[in-house]
């Protein structure tokens, strides 16, 4: 583990924009922590206002005049956004394409049509990584809630044993893989490599969503064994399968972003000069709005136009899909906000301090701190970017590989034990139809497992990466 320079990092350090000691910042963080828990909790007020709030809170407490905390709190939220809103939207646009085009329902009709039996929980959990890459978790539990209630009727299967793995799928790409926006803005706050977090991710996630889907859902569906609820299934985006893209299309089209941002982590690693050609096409080629804008381009030829889109489909497709991610936008620009307030006053800095005497390794202290506020807000996306702003200085002496790491850690420590302050826990109560006692036995470990595995991974690379 990367021992912390407490001194150097001291020196380098912004000026406070308060001078409170150790006792009152600590306070102050909780009080703010606090504020935004209780308004999201109990007065069920929006995450973006509860952030905006929470923010201004921990400044006041902090004794930071107002000024420079709405300066902090501005500027957080400009540069998050700045960071990760392009990505976001480019996202959200990639997503729509794949569900209007009838893409997902290609891929999920191929694969399955090559499963059966015991291996349909595989087929399931591959299904939902794969369309989970750049879909946001609510949406993927909306595209492929349909498929998991068909799959279990029509094959006689325990919902569980079906459902449970393509919720990890979904989930597991929502904690650690960008291009989603937990990861993304975990990744700035603590300056990691995206290129290599991504590779990381990938590479945590393959053995963390074995265990936490097929192999759980064998318990799960012991535990809660219920048949697929009697209800409206959507219909689906294409039926028409001459106007569907091909699977293979929409496969390369989904991996794109990934391919190239791997490819750029490849060649900054084999190629260790800036000044080479080669290496700056590939910092170019692999940069994430690069990417991503390049996998939306392909789209338009690989998925639109096998559908039968015409031009003039294509702006009202992609003003459909923006609409919905006002809310993320705001909630991630806000979390940034949170975060930049608490390095401006001085909290990043206090946990340098007190933690430089502490056994306790920075990446366990990252989940653990990503842990509790993910068991006191109900949000993944605010558990990681406010933990993200709390431990961003132990980053700054790490290699490449832990900063990235880092990252992973909160993303897994963001996943713990969803219960009822979470949306999630209610969309997928009420899409299985089941009492809040079997959600809890199902999809509140399922979650819990996730944390814990990929946590436990991330460490144990830790020692030898």
């Amino acid at each position: 583990m990367t021992r912390l320079s407490v001194e150097m990092l001291a020196a380098d350090a912004p000026e406070p924009i308060t001078s409170a000691g150790h006792a009152q910042l600590g306070i102050a963080v909780l009080a703010g922590i606090a504020v935004i828990v209780l308004l999201i909790t109990k007065s069920k007020l929006h995450a973006f206002l509860a952030l905006t709030i929470g923010s201004l809170a921990l400044g006041a407490i902090a004794g930071a005049p107002l000024d420079k905390v709405l300066t902090s709190f501005s500027t957080g939220l400009g540069t998050t956004v700045a960071g990760v809103g392009v990505l976001i939207a480019l996202g959200a646009i990639l997503g729509k394409m794949l569900a209007d085009s009838g893409g997902a329902d290609q891929i999920v009709d191929t694969i399955l049509a090559k499963a059966g039996g015991r291996s349909m929980p595989w087929a399931m959990v591959l299904i939902a990584s794969v369309i989970g890459l750049p879909l946001f978790f609510e949406v993927g539990i909306v595209l492929l809630i349909p498929v998991v209630l068909m799959v279990a009727k029509r094959g006689n299967y325990s919902l569980m044993r079906i459902g449970i793995p393509a919720l990890a799928g979904l989930s597991v790409m929502h904690g650690l893989v960008p291009p989603h926006p937990g990861p993304l803005v975990a990744i700035e706050a603590v300056k990691a490599d995206l290129g290599v977090t991504l590779a990381l991710g990938v590479l945590v996630a393959i053995p963390t969503v074995i265990i936490a889907g097929p192999l759980f859902s064998r318990y799960a569906a012991r535990w809660v064994d219920v048949p697929a609820p009697d209800r409206m299934i959507p219909q689906r985006a294409s039926e028409d399968l001459d106007k569907r893209p091909s699977f293979g299309a929409t496969l390369f089209t989904i991996l794109l972003p990934v391919i190239l941002m791997l490819a750029k982590a490849l060649v900054d690693i084999v190629i260790d000069d800036s000044e080479n050609l080669v290496q700056r096409v590939f910092d170019v080629i692999g940069a994430p709005m690069i990417a991503l804008l390049a996998s939306v381009l392909v789209g338009i030829f690989t998925l639109l136009r096998p559908a039968g889109f015409s031009k003039e489909r294509i702006s009202p497709l992609v003003e459909k899909s923006l609409a919905p991610i006002a809310g993320i936008l705001l909630i991630v620009g806000a979390g940034g906000g949170f975060k930049q307030t608490l390095i401006d006053t001085g909290v990043g800095q206090m946990v340098l301090d007190i933690s430089k005497d502490w056994s306790i390794p920075a990446l366990l202290l990252a989940w653990l701190i990503a842990v509790v506020i993910r068991l006191a807000t109900g949000s993944a996306t605010v558990a990681t970017v406010s933990a993200a702003g709390l431990v961003a200085p132990l980053a700054a002496d790490m290699s490449t590989t832990h900063a990235a790491l880092l990252v992973l850690a909160i993303g897994a420590g963001s996943l713990f034990f969803s219960h009822v302050n979470d949306a999630g826990f209610w969309m997928v109560k009420e899409y299985f139809g089941l009492s809040v006692g079997q959600n809890i036995k199902t999809w509140s470990v399922m979650e819990t497992i996730i944390s814990v595995v990929a946590g436990g991974i991330v460490l144990l690379l830790s020692l030898v990466i």
